[in-house]
């Protein structure tokens, strides 16, 4: 059997084609289905390399007793949250309202007009785990629906409004300045729940659940965590900051979480520890990781930061760029049908491939036992490994050979499923990594790589008129553009710019943010309860049951909080103080959250420090490729995270317009807020002002 599944490119959708569910992708048909047949909806939304998303398809969606009773009863709808984002958050919230936890699948039952009355994630086939089989769920769901509907339809709507409430802000209780006790009590929080054991900190609590001590599982990267921790380290000198960075990061990538043989990381660490992942590996968390790392290099000089960073960015450009120069989306935790099949070892397999270097690989990559036994069995890894580093660094090196042989082995396996396609937030989060990443490290193929990315952006996801659609799947571009298409793709065309000096990229980030302005502010919107920020949706979007504005960061950057950074970097470069105005008012807006939720307003707590670190303005007026402008590029380098620089002519950026060469020499003007000191031409000279904190 085919449902209307059949037609779509999607890949999660396709994994569901053959159901015997009567799928509909969210369309007006089957809003339009459900009204006429007065039958509420059934909304499955999950991503295609999702694992229990699999699990629950394989169990129940596969199944035809139970495809029976929801076809009977329910008009059944397939949503793939990377595609639709808005629709993932306003449902999220409600089924977080509803059993104070989330997850993918999500499971929720809708009216007829859409509004949520009853929710979860995954349900199993038979009761267990403590939660109801799916069909009991199901009959106990139309039960309701047809003996105690007005009871429902009363619940949903209130429901919807305290969604609305939860995203709006209230302006009465907006501070007028940004106050830098946030930022001291922001770090407070986060010192106080970091894992001083193993690294990291709890995603979903905060302050974290603990177990014996320790942080509880799952483990998750925070990136935006990180940052925001090494622009503290960096503005203060804080020793701590600094150390929880390290900690998280060396066992991250000494972990399972990271992949050992090809490089690049898995979603997250079910256990406290960063053995066992779930092995799907996500475009975005390799896009921040691998900067979050090249970023520690920085500051640092430890050369296994360096590494990773490297072995994450060449793992993207050898298995997630496509051939018209995007990046892919997500590889799937399952292959054979088994999760993580393609990552796992046994001794024995180590053995065949390495002969007498199998021994001494064996106890450096913790692989000598019976398959990391204290967690693996749970988790379906008995008698099989996962590789860990724990040998010295020194070690690594000398056995990157039998890492190499292992890795050429491996890729005779049956590989993980790719999803192939192109998200326009995630490919400017990748974007600003290869950009940035070849601006460090001199790597040439790098620049390349993010210029057709680039190229590839701007020509196949830009409309005409200045727009951005959201995804692309074999040449088609669709959905019209979410607020973080606009913020991840400016934050990777300021980072292009700034490693390429070619203003074409300046130019793009700024039509993208005018039309972002434009099109989501909440000032524009008449909501007297949000009159700062960015919505999620446009204007013009398709109209849903609330307009979602979603302030923290997910696994991904929140919209809002990057638009208060973008906008701040591009009022140096634009020479127009209004962008920092509006970023100003929204940090101002989310102040108190910050100092409350650190751990869900890590990109906010950036622009924040961002906005109170006084950035410098350099512009550099030369040509960017001749030895002078590049000595004076160079005094510009490291880690400097609350800088912006504009290079080469006067008349290409407004940064530069009315700054010129002294006597024939490339020189360069260091501003705040527009307000330069006198131009220097010597490199040292330059130095020295931007360590003078007196300006």
């Amino acid at each position: 059997m085919s449902n209307r599944l059949a037609d779509e490119t999607r890949p999660y959708l396709l994994q569901h084609a053959d159901n015997p569910v009567d799928w509909y992708p969210w369309s007006e048909e089957a809003l339009q289905k459900a009204k006429a047949e007065d039958r509420p909806i059934f909304l499955s939304v999950g991503y295609s390399a999702c694992h229990w998303c699999h699990v629950m398809a394989h169990e129940s969606f596969e199944d035809a007793d139970t495809a029976a009773v929801m076809n009977a009863h329910f008009v059944n709808v397939k949503v793939d949250r990377e595609e639709r984002p808005d629709l993932d958050r306003i449902y999220m919230n409600a089924v977080q309202a509803l059993t104070g936890r989330g997850g993918w699948p999500m499971s929720v039952f809708l009216t007829t007009d859409g509004e949520p009355f009853y929710g979860g994630t995954y349900f199993p086939p038979t009761p267990r785990y403590g939660m109801p089989a799916f069909t009991d769920v199901l009959k106990a769901v139309n039960d309701a629906w047809q003996n105690r509907r007005q009871e429902l339809v009363e619940g949903s709507k209130q429901l919807v409004a305290a969604i609305e409430q939860q995203m709006a802000i209230n302006a009465d209780a907006q501070p007028e300045t940004l106050e830098p006790e946030t930022l001291n009590t922001a770090y407070g929080h986060i010192q106080r729940s970091f894992d001083h054991v193993h690294g990291g900190w709890s995603f979903d609590h905060e302050p974290p659940v603990r177990a014996h001590g320790r942080v509880a599982a799952p483990k998750f990267p925070q990136p935006m965590t990180i940052e925001f921790l090494l622009r503290t380290h960096h503005t203060t000198g804080d020793a701590q900051a600094l150390q929880m960075v390290t900690q998280t990061l060396d066992a991250m990538a000494r972990g399972g979480m990271y992949d050992q043989l090809g490089g690049g990381f898995h979603r997250y660490s079910v256990d406290n520890h960063w053995t066992v992942p779930h092995f799907e590996k996500m475009l975005y968390d390799n896009a921040q990781l691998a900067r979050v790392y090249l970023h520690a290099w920085q500051v640092t000089g430890n050369s296994f930061y360096r590494a990773i960073a490297e072995e994450t960015l060449d793992y993207v450009a050898r298995e997630m760029l496509s051939p018209e120069g995007g990046f892919y989306a997500t590889q799937d935790a399952d292959s054979e049908g088994e999760e993580g099949k393609f990552f796992l070892w046994t001794p024995d397999e180590i053995r065949a491939v390495l002969g007498d270097e199998a021994d001494r690989f064996l106890e450096a990559y913790g692989a000598t036992g019976d398959g990391n036994a204290s967690t693996g069995s749970a988790h379906g890894f008995e008698g099989k490994s996962i590789l860990e580093l724990k040998c010295s660094l020194e070690e690594r090196s000398e056995l990157a050979g039998a890492r190499r042989k292992l890795f050429e082995a491996r890729e005779q396996r049956i590989h993980p499923r790719r999803d192939e396609k192109v998200l326009t937030s995630w490919n400017g989060l990748m974007l600003a990594a290869f950009a940035e990443a070849a601006r460090v490290l001199g790597r040439d193929d790098y620049r390349q790589i993010a210029e057709r990315d680039a190229e590839f952006l701007l020509s196949e996801l830009r409309t005409p008129e200045g727009r951005l659609h959201h995804v692309w799947k074999e040449s088609v571009a669709k959905v019209n553009g979410y607020l973080e298409d606009y913020t991840h793709l400016i934050e990777g065309l300021i980072e292009l710019y700034q490693t390429t000096f070619d203003p074409r990229w300046y130019k793009a980030a700024r039509e993208l943010a005018d039309a972002m302005i434009e099109h989501f502010s909440a000032s524009n919107a008449g909501n007297a309860f949000c009159i700062a920020g960015f919505y999620d949706n446009s204007d013009d979007h398709e109209t849903l049951i609330t307009r979602p504005r979603e302030l923290q960061d997910n696994a991904t950057p929140s919209g809002s909080g990057m638009a208060a950074l973008v906008l701040q970097r591009l009022a140096g470069l634009a020479a127009e103080p209004r962008y920092a105005e509006i970023a100003r008012q929204s940090l101002a807006a989310v102040q108190p959250l910050l100092a409350q939720y650190p751990l869900g307003f890590g990109q906010w707590l950036q622009a924040l420090s961002y906005a109170l670190a006084r950035p410098r303005e350099i512009a550099i007026v030369g040509d960017a490729a001749l030895p002078p402008a590049r000595a004076l590029l160079e005094a510009c380098a490291g880690y400097r995270p609350h800088q912006v620089v504009a290079a080469g002519v006067e008349d290409q950026v407004p940064l530069l317009q009315g700054r010129k060469q002294i006597e024939g020499q490339a020189a360069a003007y260091v501003c705040i807020d527009l307000t330069c000191r006198p131009p220097v031409t010597e490199p040292e000279a330059l130095k020295a002002l931007l360590q003078d904190k007196s300006i």
